[in-house]
């Protein structure tokens, strides 16, 4: 069994992605078996900290406060209202907490305080704590690895070629420094991307290739299908079929080993049939709870008995890693240093995305 290759390129997976099926899924699910117990699942809980009234313009994201849906914004969520969700996700099996927050970057404040006290709170109750919180330096990766973070998710999306297709107010280069600054602190690396948004074969190669490529690779990996919601740019775009799903998860297993390949966004639309070879092709991570930030998920309940059927067994949380100490904050070392960094703006523009900005479709 090959170890970890960094030099994957984009043509070799784009030959491991086209296999035929059969041999495909049992070469992804040898490498799986290899490093991972093919029969524990982690299952974690997304909460929606800070809902709506982002800046950005991302074709897919329904919070985006340009674009007309029918979200409805909250201000950051208090303490105790975490801390209750938290307790509740982890009665119903959850081993991770990922908080996420509609903003641009993280800005020194109180807001950003509350949330280091979030994560020391998560991870006094001995959940892994993930937060996805935009582009953040090195200095704020440090204070969240301080109060006990153990994962930061900063999805790259797409191929770098493709991105400027769908994202045109932060750029490619911005997301690979906010998870080089992560790499700087001893918190874990959570990317992937969404297939579906009109993306061709190459590009998904090409994220994977940009993915792959870091090293180390990334501890998680989110394979998310497009939720292709009104209101949104992409809110035309036909839903992915399975086999794609299957196909992408088996090639991040194959190109990635050791990573948890993540089932995420779009399980609705899949069949526990086909949530089943997504398992066996190399998922071993999926969000409960029936919304991930806005977009509609499988009840938990459901989960629970999908995973009776197929006989899997939740991960126990720090199964991968040691959990963090959380430094309280009278007694943190890091501080808020009132950084105003210069994240890219490129300044492109982007047809569909100005529609759906201006209601007018043709």
């Amino acid at each position: 069994m090959n170890d970890i290759r960094h030099t994957w390129t984009r043509e070799e997976i784009m030959e491991v992605y086209k296999k035929p099926i059969m041999e495909l899924l049992y070469e992804a699910a040898s490498v799986h078996r290899a490093y991972h117990d093919p029969n524990t699942v982690q299952v974690s809980t997304l909460i929606s900290i800070k809902t709506g009234g982002c800046p950005e313009d991302c074709g897919y994201c329904p919070q985006a406060a340009r674009y007309h849906t029918d979200i409805e914004g909250n201000e950051l969520m208090t303490v105790s209202q975490v801390k209750a969700q938290a307790l509740r996700a982890r009665a119903a099996g959850s081993s991770r907490v990922c908080m996420g927050a509609a903003w641009r970057n993280v800005k020194d404040g109180p807001e950003f305080d509350q949330v280091l006290e979030m994560v020391r709170t998560i991870n006094k109750l001995d959940m892994e704590v993930c937060c996805t919180l935009g582009m953040l330096t090195e200095n704020q990766a440090l204070r969240l690895a301080e109060a006990g973070l153990y994962a930061y998710n900063h999805n790259l999306d797409t191929s770098e070629d493709y991105y400027k297709d769908v994202i045109s107010t932060r750029a490619y280069e911005d997301r690979l420094e906010t998870i080089g600054n992560v790499r700087k602190t001893n918190v874990t690396v959570c990317s992937g991307g969404i297939i579906g948004m009109g993306e061709r074969l190459e590009d998904r190669a090409g994220m994977l290739v940009a993915l792959s490529s870091l090293d180390p690779q990334p501890e998680s990996v989110p394979i998310n299908a497009l939720v292709a919601v009104p209101g949104t740019p992409l809110e035309d775009q036909q839903p992915v079929s399975i086999w794609e799903m299957v196909r992408m998860v088996a090639t991040t297993r194959i190109t990635m080993p050791r990573t948890q390949v993540r089932l995420s966004a779009g399980r609705t639309g899949m069949s526990r049939e086909g949530q089943a070879l997504c398992f066996f092709a190399g998922a071993n991570s999926i969000f409960a709870g029936d919304k991930l930030l806005t977009t509609p998920n499988p009840d938990v309940n459901e989960d629970m008995e999908m995973f009776r059927q197929l006989g899997l067994k939740p991960q126990e949380p720090f199964a991968k890693g040691p959990r963090p100490v959380s430094v309280e904050a009278t007694e943190a070392v890091h501080h808020a240093l009132g950084e105003k960094p210069r994240w890219t703006r490129p300044g492109h523009t982007i047809e569909r995305n100005e529609q759906a900005r201006t209601g007018r479709r043709e």
